[in-house]
């Protein structure tokens, strides 16, 4: 498959601290990738690059042709402002500002597609609820919901399946073995080493540089896990929370 997207010598990071630096690397269109690391190892802050919220220090990301408006980017729950004043139905209709612009207007056609779209995620009747009031599976049924209407052909998953239900995190696992049958490029940064070994046929291995990339059997091996915590503990702003996050994911 052609490359979907190309890691040029990037280097990403914030007040120019880099958080991610020296990523060098291709994903083949179609492709379905874990992104795994400690906490701090900087997977949320490569998703923010390619979603075009950060630009790269240093390198380059080469979308393959795709514009900004081709990719659909979920973040962390924890990155939503529940305080925010706005209705389920009308957060999720921002998923076709693509179509609509940001001040387009809604008529039937869009206003069925929302209905669908959260139809498709198992919250019918929650159209009229505030967003603030959404348990934490409800609220990842809500983003994903988004992300459906957006029809992107690369798809970014931040912590898709953090602290929500088994039920829940089954059925949207399904929707991202949809989206990968359906020929889109999908990247989800996860926790879950079952589940990488499970569902995911490729992982990257992060410690603020890439420790591993390829094949998710080849990458996840008790060395490789070791390796990522000791580069990501040679940084001192974050070597507690590395040191607590890797023993689960090395068990």
């Amino acid at each position: 498959m052609p490359a979907q997207l190309k890691f040029k010598n990037v280097t990403l990071g914030y007040d120019r601290h880099p958080a991610v630096h020296h990523l060098n690397g291709e994903v083949a269109a179609g492709a379905l990738v874990a992104v795994i690391g400690p906490n701090g190892a900087g997977k949320s802050t490569l998703f923010r690059g390619l979603a075009g919220i950060l630009k790269p220090l240093s390198g380059s990301i080469d979308l393959g042709g795709l514009d900004i408006r081709d990719i659909a980017y979920l973040p962390q729950s924890v990155d939503i402002d529940r305080s925010f004043p706005i209705s389920v139905f009308d957060l999720v209709g921002t998923g076709l500002w693509r179509s609509t612009g940001f001040f387009g207007g809604m008529g039937k056609a869009e206003r069925d597609k929302i209905t669908q779209a959260l139809a498709a995620v198992g919250l019918n009747g929650f159209e009229n609820r505030s967003i603030g009031t959404l348990s934490g599976g409800q609220m990842q049924r809500m983003l994903f919901a988004r992300v459906l209407l957006q029809d992107a052909r690369l798809i970014v998953l931040d912590e898709p399946f953090n602290a929500i239900d088994t039920k829940t995190s089954a059925d949207l696992l399904a929707l991202v073995k949809r989206w990968h049958g359906e020929g889109r490029t999908v990247l989800a940064a996860l926790h879950d080493m079952e589940l990488v070994r499970d569902q995911f046929p490729e992982t990257l291995l992060l410690a603020r540089g890439p420790v591993a990339w390829g094949a998710t059997a080849e990458v996840l091996t008790a060395e490789n896990l070791m390796v990522a915590l000791r580069m990501c503990e040679a940084f001192d702003d974050s070597a507690a929370a590395c040191a607590d996050d890797m023993p689960s994911q090395a068990a």
